[in-house]
Order: C-alpha cells, then sequence, then structure tokens
C-alpha cells in the first residue's frame, strides 16, 4: 500500500472534519484529570492513617460481649494497653474512646465543629421527643436557638439572681426537714434531690403546683429520672445494630417510652394550666414556661420553636439539672464525712465568713474558697458525665495520629483523665488544697479538668449547678453536725451511668449546731 492510499485511509477512518484537535486534545485532558484524580485519592486512601488500637473482639458482635457495665473503669483500664485514643467495636458501630487532655483538645477543641453532633441513642431519641432538646438535636440554627433560649432566658446569672428566693425557700424547707429528723437517719441523696427539683419546677412553671401535690410529683420523680438515666446508659442492641432498632430486643425503647409518658402528661397539665390562668384571669406569669409559650407564638422567628420543642427543654430542665446536682451534693458531703480535716477547714471558714449567729446567705458563697475547691475536688473525682455525652463527628477525621470515621461514637473518658497519675499527684486522693488560690474553673479550657466538658456542647447549666450545690452545701454544713449511723462505714463506690452515682446511697444522721430555732425556720 502507498504511503498516499494509506494516508487516504487513516483520513477515512478517522472523521477529522467531526473531531477536530482541539477536541481531541480537550478529551485527552479530561481522561488524564481523570486519571490524576483517581490517583490522588488512591494515594490519599493509602495515606490515611489507621484506626485506632483495641481489644480484639468476635465476628459480627465485636467487643459487645466483653462489655462490663461499669464503662468508665473498663475503657479506663483498655485506654492503659491501648494508649489515649482506642477503638471498641461494638456491633455494626464503631466507638472510640479519647483518654488523654492532648486527645479531648483535638476532638473539642481543634475540630470542635466536626465533633459537634451526637451519636444520639434510641433511648436518648425516645426520651426527647425525637431527640429534639439540646443534648441531641444537632448542630445547626436549631440547636443553637434551643441553647440560647436556655443561656439567656432561664440560666443566666440576671435570671439565676431573680430567683434566688426561690433556691432560698427550698432550702430552708430541706434544713426544717433534717431538723424534725435530728438523731435519725436521712438519705441525703434523696432530699437534695428533691431540693433541686422544687427549685427547678418553680422556675419553669412558678406556683402552678403547690403543697401536697408537689411533694407527691417530686417523689414520683425522682424515681423516674433515675430510671430514665439508667436507660440512657446502658448498652443497646439497637444502637449497634440500627437494622434490629425495631425489634427493640431489649425493651430499652419501650421502656423510655413509658417514662417519658409520665412527663409528658405533667408537662401537657402545667401549659394547659397556664393557658387555662392566662384565658381566665389574664395574668402573665414570669416563669420559664410563660417564656417559651410566648416564644412559641411569635411567628417571625427565623427558626420557630414549636410544641415538641417546649416540652423537650422542660425535659432538659428537669432530667438533666436534678440528678447531677444532688449526686454531686452527695458525693461532696460523702467526701467531706470521709476526711474530719476537710470538713474541719469547711467549718473554720463558715465560721469567718458567716458566723454562729446567722444562717448561710447566697451572698456568703464568693467568700467561701475552700468550699469552692472541696466542689470542684469532688466533681473531679466523681464528674457528674464521667463519660461526658458521646460526640459523632459529621466527617472522616484525625485525633491522637489516628483515622476517626465519620459517624463514630466518641466517649471522652474525663473521668479516667481527671485520675491520671501523670496529671494529678495522689489522684485517688480528696484533697481540695490543689484547687486553692483560684486554680481550676469550669470553663471547659483546661483539658486537664472539664467536669462539664468543653467547646459548643459544654453543659449549658454551669452557673445553676454551682449555686445550688454551694449554697446546699454550705447550708447543711453551717446548720448540723453529721455522723454515720451506728456501726456503718462511708462507702464511696461509684454507680456507672450516663450521670454517674453513689452505689450506695448516702444515709446519715443530723444534729443541729445551734441552740437558736430561728436559725432552722
Amino acid at each position: 500500500m502507498s504511503p498516499t492510499m494509506s494516508g487516504s485511509l487513516l483520513h477515512s477512518l478517522l472523521p477529522w472534519n467531526d473531531f477536530s484537535l482541539p477536541h481531541l486534545l480537550l478529551l485527552l485532558s479530561g481522561i488524564l484529570a481523570i486519571c490524576c484524580s483517581a490517583w490522588l485519592l488512591l494515594g490519599q486512601k493509602k495515606s490515611l492513617p489507621s484506626l485506632p488500637p483495641g481489644p480484639a473482639g468476635l465476628p459480627l458482635v465485636g467487643n459487645l460481649p466483653f462489655l462490663d457495665p461499669e464503662l468508665h473503669t473498663y475503657f479506663a483500664a483498655h485506654a492503659r494497653t491501648y494508649g489515649p485514643v482506642l477503638k471498641i467495636q461494638l456491633g455494626k458501630k464503631l466507638g472510640v474512646v479519647v483518654t488523654s487532655p492532648a486527645t479531648a483538645r483535638e476532638v473539642l477543641k481543634d475540630n470542635d465543629v466536626v465533633f459537634a453532633n451526637r451519636d444520639v441513642p434510641v433511648a436518648g431519641r425516645a426520651a426527647t421527643y425525637g431527640g429534639s432538646d439540646i443534648v441531641w438535636t444537632p448542630y445547626g440554627p436549631e440547636w443553637r436557638m434551643l441553647r440560647k433560649v436556655c443561656v439567656l432566658k432561664m440560666l443566666s446569672s440576671h435570671t439565676l439572681d431573680s430567683v434566688y428566693e426561690l433556691r432560698r425557700r427550698e432550702v430552708r424547707k430541706t434544713v426544717g426537714y433534717f431538723r424534725i429528723r435530728a438523731g435519725s437517719p436521712v438519705n441525703v441523696g434523696e432530699q437534695m434531690f428533691l431540693t433541686v427539683l422544687n427549685v427547678i419546677t418553680s422556675m419553669l412553671w412558678g406556683g402552678t403546683v403547690q403543697g401536697e401535690e408537689r411533694e407527691s410529683l417530686g417523689a414520683d420523680f425522682r424515681q423516674v429520672v433515675s430510671d430514665m438515666t439508667k436507660l440512657l446508659g446502658k448498652p443497646n442492641i439497637s444502637d449497634f445494630y440500627p437494622s434490629l432498632a425495631r425489634f427493640d430486643f431489649q425493651g430499652i425503647e419501650k421502656q423510655m417510652k413509658g417514662l417519658a409518658k409520665q412527663f409528658d402528661r405533667i408537662f401537657e397539665k402545667m401549659i394547659e394550666q397556664r393557658l387555662k390562668m392566662e384565658r381566665d384571669e389574664g395574668s402573665e406569669s414570669k416563669d420559664f414556661l410563660q417564656f417559651l409559650l410566648k416564644l412559641k407564638d411569635e411567628e417571625d422567628a427565623k427558626t420557630p420553636l414549636t410544641m415538641t420543642g417546649v416540652k423537650a427543654l422542660l425535659m432538659d430542665m428537669v432530667v438533666g439539672g436534678t440528678e447531677t446536682s444532688s449526686n454531686t451534693v452527695e458525693f461532696a458531703m460523702a467526701e467531706i464525712l470521709n476526711k474530719p480535716s476537710v470538713l474541719s477547714n469547711i467549718l473554720n471558714e463558715l465560721e469567718t465568713v458567716v458566723g454562729k449567729d446567722s444562717i448561710v446567705e447566697e451572698s456568703h458563697i464568693p467568700r467561701l474558697s475552700y468550699l469552692h475547691a472541696v466542689m470542684k475536688e469532688s466533681l473531679r473525682l466523681h464528674p457528674a458525665l464521667p463519660l461526658l455525652v458521646p460526640h459523632c463527628p459529621s466527617a472522616t477525621c484525625t485525633v491522637g495520629g489516628y483515622t476517626i470515621p465519620k459517624g463514630s461514637r466518641v466517649f471522652i473518658n474525663v473521668w479516667a483523665i481527671h485520675r491520671d497519675p501523670s496529671i494529678w499527684s495522689d489522684p485517688l486522693e480528696f484533697n481540695p488544697e490543689r484547687f486553692l488560690h483560684g486554680k481550676g474553673d469550669y470553663s471547659g479550657n483546661d483539658f486537664n479538668y472539664f467536669p462539664f466538658g468543653s467547646g459548643r456542647r459544654i453543659c449549658a447549666g454551669i452557673a445553676m449547678a454551682e449555686r445550688m450545690v454551694l449554697y446546699s452545701l454550705a447550708t447543711l454544713l453551717h446548720s448540723f453536725d453529721w455522723k454515720l449511723p451506728e456501726g456503718e462505714k462511708m462507702d464511696l463506690t461509684e454507680q456507672f451511668g450516663i450521670v454517674l452515682k453513689k452505689k450506695m446511697p448516702l444515709v446519715a444522721i443530723p444534729s443541729p449546731r445551734f441552740s437558736d430555732p430561728r436559725l432552722y425556720e
């Protein structure tokens, strides 16, 4: 075949008129770009750090069969073997446990936005109207609206100052209760729960519930709140195998819905009474429920508040604010009674600041620096939420040199960090002196000590908790001498849950410290 013929054949085979050289170059460039992108992605995939180390599990179930109910100590033990970032395979769900200040900082500060969401458990969704509250709502406009409502209207310093008389009234009622039962054993945690509950419900719906009805309401609430927090901290197959959730094998969702209905009936009653008062009397109360109902009716709100949102916020206040604060008072009282030198220092400070012939007022609290240190030390040893609330990364990222996949359940073991011997001297010793002279705060900026969490999801109720705990402790210790029943020894054993509690309730005997009965009115 001659060159001329071959050129003609080539020209006939390649339709140059339809596919010009620029088109060809463009096609080749596109193919090259696709190849380069694929190569880069493959290279990135190969260069991603490995998953964290962790204990070996079984096929399909992972580490589920080996979980200890005391998760905070179980995770801490594995961290000593596998390091500050470890993985726990929970069925289909990958759990990641973070157990050092440096890695906690990476999660809660350096990658705060990525980790700002929650891995919502089935029990949490059932308890809070589908996860419509501050704790479980995904990070975004709705969550920001809910948090703003709580922080600015319910839990601001101005609001807390304005309702001091509520706290004072309820704490004085508790003093009166202990005075009547002087010389007899009393359940300290139970009474403190009722005190905190009455303060919170007074802030929520004011004088809607009065007298005996309110007392019975408090007793009912404590059991329900305890059961709810227990279910929230219980491993649930439905969370680890989402495809099986509809079967609810452990019955956790059913139980939680039943408990939530008890609250819902109470909320419905309070809302109806509040609306009826407005219709019949035209009165406007200044309680939190009144504010929420007004906010719900604002048509021009950028992010509207629904009635479901109102109830979810009420649930947050009641469940989130009661057991955490009362358990903290109970742990602190137990540690104080277990260490006479600490009790002596507190009483000396109270005598200096308050005096023997006066009752404790909140105005005294800022000058009780040793008592502040006692609260901080109690929260170091017994943080209210030992694993905080699990976080969930919205994108795959790196923590501690390891890959943390999107959608993982990330636990921050603040309990273990607070007891780390490389950070704290004599970490198991109750020693308030380590927090004197302004050391330690609740801001979440110090990742050696952050009992209320850190970052965007830091606890919204810190100011409320601090006031209730310090005022309650000061009043109980100033008003009474305390001792254990004859033959009893102090047991400081903890029981794990999403909220840490004392395994054996603190039962102690109060004796009035002052002869003037007016100090107990």
